[in-house]
C-alpha cells in the first residue's frame, strides 16, 4: 500500500490541464494503485492522479462497492441534471450543492490500454464527472452559483489547513514531449 500526500486547494497542480497518458507501462500501474490506495485510505469517492501531484489524465473511483480506473476519460452529459452535495478530498471539509449531469458515458482505457467504456447515473455520474474536471484543471468550486461559490471560499479562508506552506511539485515519469508541468 503506498498512500501519498493529497494536494490541497492553492497548489499549482490542481489548476493545470494534464496530459494525456502514452505509456501504459508498469509506472501507470504504480500510479493507478497509489490512487486507488489514497482515495481508500482518505475515504474518498474519488481520486484524480493531479491530486497527488501527477500531471497525468488518470483517475480512481470507488462509489457502491465498486472500485475501478480510467485513463485518458473522455464523457458524455446526459441532458438531466442532478443537485446534491460534493466536497472534494482537495479541499477537506467543505460540502457544498452541485449541479451535474445526472447520467454520464465515459470512455477511456485502463492501465493496460484496453478500451473502457463507463455508464454512470447519479453518485457515480457525479464521482466520473468531478475527477474529469480535476484533470483539466478545474475544481467542483468553480461550477458553483456566485453566492455558493463565495460561501465555499469563506470556508476555505477559514480552514485550519489553508494556505499550508508545503508544496511540492511530483515529476511525472512520462514523457511530457518537452512541456514543462
Amino acid at each position: 500500500m503506498s498512500v501519498q500526500r493529497i494536494r490541497l486547494f492553492g497548489d499549482p497542480v490542481l489548476r493545470t490541464r494534464a496530459d494525456e497518458v502514452v505509456d501504459f507501462d508498469k509506472e501507470l500501474r504504480v500510479l493507478v494503485q497509489d490512487l486507488a490506495d489514497t482515495m481508500i485510505d482518505a475515504p474518498g469517492s474519488g481520486l484524480a492522479a493531479p491530486q497527488i501531484g501527477v500531471g497525468l489524465r488518470v483517475f480512481t473511483y470507488h462509489v457502491d462497492g465498486i472500485l475501478g480506473h480510467l485513463v485518458n476519460p473522455v464523457l458524455e452529459l446526459g441532458p438531466e441534471e442532478q443537485d446534491g452535495l460534493e466536497g472534494c478530498l482537495s479541499i477537506p471539509e467543505v460540502t457544498i450543492d452541485t449541479k451535474r449531469a445526472l447520467n454520464v458515458v465515459a470512455r477511456g482505457q485502463n492501465m493496460w490500454g484496453e478500451p473502457v467504456f463507463l455508464e454512470g447515473c447519479e453518485l457515480l455520474a457525479r464521482a466520473i464527472q468531478h475527477e474529469s474536471d480535476h484533470l483539466d484543471g478545474v475544481l467542483f468550486i468553480d461550477r458553483l452559483e456566485p453566492a455558493a461559490r463565495r460561501e465555499a471560499m469563506k470556508a476555505i479562508r477559514a480552514a485550519d489547513w489553508f494556505g499550508d506552506p508545503e508544496v511540492r511539485v511530483k515529476v511525472s515519469p512520462h514523457s511530457t514531449f518537452g512541456l514543462g508541468m
